[in-house]
């Protein structure tokens, strides 16, 4: 259960910061709209936080090796996850100025996935570094082509 567990805590904590991410980055390009961000945050929560837990849900019944509790914990973990941890790049959108919320945002989603991957890196007994820059470029590529398509969708009006 333990690993069924930190499967549906991890694929949900980085799902979460790369989707909501990259969903903010482009549509704060595209719109400069505080409304569409935060409805994209809360779209993003309910429906991927759906779409990940059917889809690790299913994987986990594919590989034909977990017992029915084991699938439904990482199914549970993996959308309570994802809500909550995506839910949370909208407190900062509420509060601040949409300029300031998406750094703020960016900051803490950068690092709570450094944070996951230097945990993940020292419980394999691996150098931390490299795993961090991996998982932190990956994000870094999210968000900068979600920021050009932001634009160039912006620039078709």
């Amino acid at each position: 259960m333990l690993k069924s567990l930190t499967t549906g805590l991890t694929f949900g904590i980085t799902s979460a910061v790369i989707t909501t991410l990259g969903l903010m980055t482009g549509l704060h390009s595209g719109t400069h709209s505080r409304v569409a961000v935060l409805g994209g945050i809360l779209a993003i929560a309910i429906a991927d936080s759906f779409s990940d837990a059917l889809g690790i849900h299913i994987s986990e019944e594919a590989e034909d090796v977990h017992t029915p509790g084991q699938i439904w914990t990482a199914t549970v973990s993996t959308f309570l996850t994802k809500l909550v941890f995506a839910l949370l790049f909208a407190i900062p959108v509420f509060l601040l100025p949409l300029e300031n919320a998406v750094i703020v945002c960016l900051c803490w989603g950068l690092t709570l996935l450094g944070v996951l991957s230097y945990v993940i890196a020292r419980k394999q007994k691996r150098n931390p570094f490299p795993i961090i820059c991996e998982h932190i470029l990956i994000a870094l590529v999210v968000i900068f082509l979600s920021h050009v398509v932001g634009k160039w969708i912006s620039g078709m009006d």
